[in-house]
């Protein structure tokens, strides 16, 4: 499989980790940089007019940007909002302050606080020269740094505009869009329409298109990118239980063994150095809470993560934290492996909104 580009640069293999906000901090993605396999790396998502504000009024950045000026690249990071003028000049200063390699554009949002509340995410979907409007004014402030964008199929079942907006999206000089295949009201429930994902890469000329949605092994991601004929795909759910999926991925496209998911007791030193990392950053106190969230991620689809997360979820302090992980963590795989994931409300993020991309 040939590499991704993305104006200038390159994204090899062309395997994307998906922008998660709540999730995709600079702590998880130095855990699968770790790993390797990832062609591309996304913070979480932000919102523009908050870092607009920040940056005003107290001469800040947000704390989602932990990190990025000094982690290696290529890196990319998304925000949303649905003011030009606010994304440009956040798109304007990722680019030139924070040098990021790719600036990301956020249609996809099905949470109602931004779509019904904020008037954006997926939202904007019923307007696609709206859209196409936003993405010009973005491609135009960020001088040359690549734009890029992410959009479901549409709003609802009976609203999907997505060969529209992507088409908008390639005439205001996007660099490359990814496509979630479910609509809005969707949100996670039902399966990905990947026909309709290989239905706007038909309808756009010229600009790479990357396919999201469903995908939990690597084997699926190869046969989704074989059978669709798009440029890349883009994990999202299914890495925050096993970030080494990208490195299997990446062997499998290599033609080389993929490497087994690694055995408990590594998984659960995984989970601790993720847990130190959080602490590093937001102290003790605050990443036990913080990292109680990863931890219920990381059990998902194992045997017993029903009992672990009842457990973990509720620790506040280092001792429990570490006494849960060393009593309830799972110590054997489910029936069927990993790829049987419990997808019940505590596994982890229930949208691509605030919690993502």
């Amino acid at each position: 499989m040939r590499p991704l580009s993305i104006g200038p640069v390159v994204v090899d293999p062309p395997v994307l980790q998906a922008p998660m906000a709540g999730y995709t901090n600079y702590a998880y993605r130095q855990v699968v940089r770790e790993f390797g396999g990832a062609g591309l790396l996304a913070t979480e998502m932000i919102a523009a007019r908050s870092a607009a504000w920040l940056e005003t009024n107290r001469g800040e950045h947000p704390d989602r940007l932990w990190g990025v000026r000094d982690e290696p690249r290529p890196l990319a990071v998304q925000m949303w909002d649905n003011d030009p003028d606010n994304l440009a000049h956040v798109g304007r200063r990722l680019a030139r302050e924070f040098r990021v390699s790719v600036v990301d554009l956020n249609f996809g949002c099905p949470v109602r606080q931004v779509t019904e509340k904020a008037h954006s995410g997926s939202w904007l979907l019923r307007d696609p020269a709206r859209v196409g409007g936003i993405v010009a004014r973005v491609v135009e402030a960020c001088d040359g740094v690549p734009v890029t964008a992410k959009i479901r199929l549409g709003c609802s079942a009976d609203r999907c505009t997505a060969i529209e907006v992507a088409q908008r999206i390639e005439e205001a000089g996007a660099a490359c869009l990814t496509v979630h295949g479910r609509v809005a009201s969707q949100f996670f429930t039902g399966r990905a329409d990947w026909g309709a994902i290989a239905a706007v890469k038909r309808a756009v000329s010229r600009m790479p298109v990357v396919g999201n949605g469903d995908i939990d092994s690597a084997a699926t991601a190869v046969a989704r990118l074989r059978e669709t004929g798009v440029d890349g795909v883009m994990i999202a759910r299914e890495a925050l239980a096993r970030p080494w999926i990208f490195a299997q991925i990446a062997a499998l496209l290599r033609g080389t063994p993929v490497p087994p998911d690694p055995d408990l007791a590594t998984q659960r030193e995984i989970v601790l150095h993720h847990y130190d990392l959080v602490c590093r950053r937001f102290g003790v106190e605050r990443g036990t809470l913080l990292m109680r969230k990863f931890a219920c991620a990381y059990a998902a689809g194992l045997a017993g993560a029903r009992e672990f997360r009842g457990r973990v979820s509720r620790v506040t302090t280092r001792e429990e934290f570490l006494a849960a992980m060393r009593e309830s963590f799972p110590t054997a795989p489910a029936a069927g492996g990993r790829g049987q994931r419990d997808r019940s409300p505590d596994t982890g993020p229930l949208s691509e909104g605030p919690t993502g991309g």
